[in-house]
């Protein structure tokens, strides 16, 4: 099982992808850009999910987000066919299968990226290594390459190693991520600056902003998408707790982060607006493993669906926070507490296809 701080030794290689010889500048558009649909994977590796009642609870999870976005917007389930019956089972008729082999559920560290240049829509890979050789990824580290197979696009290799869960971008030119998820032997021995150059080249963007994250203390080594997220030029969300213990850096370091975002600007030189939402005190699950990450949203063709983990205050205080960043659309809260035992969460599990 994987969790915030325990590792799952590693018994499959990378997959890489193909290179692609394109040229011409992608982006890879806003989340809150309309989307074609949304990409998930269902989970069923015994050697990722040793537990059978766990893994059915964590295959329900999945089916009930599935389901929820399935009511706002196509989702496709990655799956074996030799699961789908299984699938079908839990799943509304609007979510379609597709046979792609999966172990795990992570669809945004695994899963295609999409970016597109006018009406040219390609997938760039990053080379998904299961974090770091952390985890078995047999299949999951094909998963991206068979998504652009399937659709006929190009699958670009970006020339990184590293997950999408580990890069925040607006849409509008600026990224940020923890160094700790990609500054790391375990995925690149590239310098600091050739992976910001091609991490820009990647998301099509031109401003960088890098906070120095934590390392080998949790499986993604600090995914940003758990933390902060853009909601648009120059808006951000970032979820803090109240009263930091100054010994517990899962408790520090996101000041730090949020004070690096603070003092620097967007590509367009625009001082970020931040809004922060509490950490939740009284949540269902105890565990100090237990990621409650409110953060860790998925915006969908108007709704945005987010977790809730039964802290009545800061529940509220984090829809109240989405509803003004997200106007018109629906916010939706799920329990989704078998993920956040997992150390992730609803965007962790989601993986979007813009409109061209």
């Amino acid at each position: 099982m994987m969790t915030r701080r325990t590792f799952i030794a590693a018994t499959a290689a990378a997959t890489s992808a193909t290179p692609a010889a394109a040229t011409a500048p992608f982006r890879v558009p806003a989340e809150e850009h309309p989307h074609e649909r949304t990409f998930m994977q269902w989970p069923v590796s015994r050697k990722v999910h040793p537990s059978s009642g766990f893994l059915q609870d964590t295959q329900a999870t999945i089916a009930d987000i599935a389901n929820t976005i399935a009511d706002f917007e196509p989702v496709v389930m990655l799956a074996h066919k030799d699961d789908h019956a299984n699938i079908r089972a839990q799943t509304s008729e609007l979510v379609e299968l597709w046979d792609i082999p999966t172990e795990d559920l992570w669809c945004r560290d695994a899963g295609p990226c999409f970016a597109q240049n006018g009406k040219i829509q390609r997938i760039h890979n990053f080379n998904f290594n299961g974090w770091g050789n952390r985890q078995v990824h047999k299949r999951d580290g094909k998963i991206a390459a068979l998504v652009a197979q399937r659709l006929g696009i190009t699958n670009h290799n970006t020339g990184l190693v590293g997950e999408p869960g580990g890069i925040e971008s607006d849409g509008h030119g600026t990224l940020i991520a923890h160094e700790s998820s990609w500054v790391n032997k375990n995925r690149n021995s590239i310098s600091k600056a050739e992976i910001e150059k091609r991490l820009l080249a990647a998301y099509g963007a031109n401003k960088m902003i890098w906070a120095p994250g934590i390392w080998n203390e949790d499986i993604t080594d600090y995914h940003i998408d758990s933390l902060a997220r853009f909601t648009g030029a120059g808006r951000m969300i970032i979820q803090l707790i109240d009263d930091p213990d100054p010994s517990d850096p899962w408790q520090t370091v996101p000041y730090e982060t949020h004070d690096i975002i603070a003092a620097d600007r967007t590509s367009t030189g625009r001082k970020f607006d931040i809004t922060v939402i509490p950490d939740p005190d009284k949540r269902r699950v105890k565990s100090e493993d237990f990621v409650a990450s409110y953060a860790n949203y998925y915006v969908c063709n108007g709704a945005v669906i987010a977790a809730q983990f039964g802290d009545r205050r800061t529940d509220k205080a984090a829809k109240r926070a989405l509803k003004q960043h997200y106007p018109g659309r629906e916010i939706i809260t799920l329990n989704v507490d078998p993920l956040g035992e997992l150390g992730g969460g609803i965007h962790c599990a989601t993986q979007q296809q813009p409109k061209l």
